[in-house]
């Protein structure tokens, strides 16, 4: 008998599922941690939690039984995925079980910020019958701003254009005709979208790129009197921010469902008016949490009795024998994926990746998948690796196209990736030395032969002496060490354009950049940050 231990409190139609399954046997037990949760794990094969327990590296260590973890909701920031890895544990999650309530909580808080419902509730508490303070506004013909048009930015849009709302969204991954079946205007930025909007919610996961996405220089962009709403993730906004812009009276109101530090008990947010806030209520509604109970608890059934994965957000659904044989051509993928997305900006609309050589006789797929891992990598609600990437792309409504041809050129193997965004076409391609020794060799027209690891400084410029030894001192009055270079012309002749890329020991900040771009002869400048040599994606 297999055994499942279930750490927080599940529905009981989930208990229902696993005391049904033929061969496992289940056990609850609920607020478990440090030496008795090491312990239970130990002695379980498979796992379900939601977000009370905290099961964290050390708990993990050394464990030789546990196979899979199911977590009944969308985060997995309680769990150790890298730990969970190490010990060949699957981190499974159910990313589509709360996507209503959320949209609904969201909704609700803007109804809630707009009525004053709060206030007016809390004045009868206090035995006054106070209308005129309590003036409302509507939600018809207001403007509202969507960032993140994922499973639950869509189902916002789609409620606020039921309430005869503007709804004006941006994401990265959005297409414009994407927008138009929603009904929506799609924003090329969110800086573009916040001068015209009467109220923001945002729908994205918290990443470097997204934290503080709204402070005090946005705020300075949008009209006296927007509202802002936030059932996502502590942090999209700057909560300091959003009290400077309530006590100046920029801010018309703000609603919250999430916060920086969460529990949060003591903000000075809760003691001003025209706020609304919750404590992280965004997926406490009865039918959510049974929803996601069912699908966890089928997750890890289906796991232990038949192998099936998914859902996965560590691992891929690959046999070991063929991993191994590709596992460096999923790395260059990966790479190749987190170069594109930083290096162009724009809606994708289709992607078309050439194999050529040894690797386009090996399952190609895998590295499809990890390089549209690479590229959604922080840009998704949901955790994206090896195994749904490929699945989200065309979720998305993009076109993509796999071409193999087995005749080798000039390298025994190589990968070439054309993306489309907003009709401008990008050109990267890569191979492998040795094992495990990922290239960047082509970049749209140029030529080259870069590494594609750590800090990465690409330059347009002009092919004439003397400009990539200006380069060189400008990093080196800014004390930024130049580790590898690569240089690609289009033509065999100089003269012309031509492509650099440098891989740096530091990062060049902005005063740097700007110097950069005003050197004669630099065209065009950017930086790519991608892992470390030989550091590997969690789910690799």
């Amino acid at each position: 008998m297999q055994k499942v231990i279930v750490l927080d409190d599940l529905a009981q139609e989930g208990l229902d599922l696993l005391a049904a399954a033929e061969g496992i046997t289940y056990e609850v037990r609920t607020g478990l941690k440090g030496a008795e949760l090491r312990a239970a794990l130990s002695d379980s094969d498979g796992a379900i939690c939601r977000s009370g327990v905290k099961i964290t590296g050390d708990v993990l260590a050394g464990n030789r039984r546990l196979r899979a973890i199911a977590r009944a909701g969308v985060g997995t920031d309680n769990i150790d995925k890298t730990m969970a890895t190490r010990q060949g544990i699957v981190v499974m999650n159910t990313p589509g079980g709360n996507t209503l309530s959320t949209a609904e909580h969201a909704f609700a808080l803007m109804l809630a910020l707009s009525r004053k419902i709060a206030a007016a509730h809390q004045g009868l508490v206090e035995a006054r019958w106070d209308r005129k303070s309590c003036m409302g506004s509507q939600l018809a013909d207001k403007t509202l701003g969507i960032v993140g048009l994922g499973r639950i930015g869509r189902e916002v849009a789609r409620r606020a254009l039921a309430f005869d709302m503007r709804v004006i969204g941006y994401d990265p991954f959005l297409t414009a005709e994407a927008a138009t079946k929603l009904g929506i205007e799609r924003a090329e930025t969110v800086h573009e979208m916040l001068p015209r909007i009467d109220y923001l919610t945002v729908h994205t996961p918290l990443t470097p790129e997204t934290r503080n996405l709204i402070s005090f220089p946005e705020l300075e962009r949008m009209r006296p009197g927007v509202r802002l709403i936030n059932a996502a993730r502590g942090g999209i906004y700057d909560e300091d921010a959003l009290v400077e812009g309530l006590k100046s009276g920029k801010l018309g109101g703000v609603a919250l469902d999430v916060f920086v530090n969460e529990p949060c008990t003591n903000s000075p947010l809760f003691q001003m008016p025209n706020v609304v806030c919750t404590p992280h209520l965004g997926a406490s509604t009865e039918e959510a949490q049974t929803q996601v109970a069912v699908e966890a608890c089928q997750l890890i059934i289906n796991y232990l009795t038949s192998g099936e994965i998914r859902h996965a957000v560590n691992t891929a659904s690959v046999d070991p024998k063929t991993l191994a044989v590709l596992r460096g051509y999923i790395d260059l993928a990966y790479r190749l994926g987190r170069f594109q997305a930083q290096y162009q900006n724009g809606a994708i609309e289709a992607c078309v990746l050439h194999y050529r050589g040894d690797v386009a006789d090996k399952e190609t797929r895998l590295l499809t998948s990890a390089f549209c891992a690479g590229l959604l990598e922080g840009a998704m609600e949901e955790e994206v690796n090896i195994v749904n990437a490929d699945v989200l792309m065309r979720e998305l409504g993009v076109e993509l196209t796999e071409e193999t041809q087995i005749k080798a050129g000039v390298f025994s193997s190589s990968m070439t990736v054309e993306l489309t965004r907003d009709g401008r076409k990008m050109i990267v391609g890569g191979t492998l030395f040795g094992n495990n020794m990922p290239r960047l060799i082509r970049l749209n027209d140029y030529r080259l032969e870069a590494y594609l690891d750590g800090n990465l400084f690409v330059f347009k410029h002009m092919d004439v002496p003397g400009v990539i030894g200006a380069v060189g001192s400008i990093f080196g009055r800014h004390g930024i060490n130049i580790a590898q270079m690569s240089v690609g012309r289009t033509a065999d002749e100089p003269g012309g354009e031509a492509i650099g890329v440098l891989n740096l020991d530091g990062v060049p900040d902005q005063d740097t950049l700007k110097e950069l771009l005003n050197e004669k002869g630099v065209l065009d400048a950017r930086v790519v940050s991608l892992p470390p040599a030989g550091q590997l994606p969690s789910w690799l």
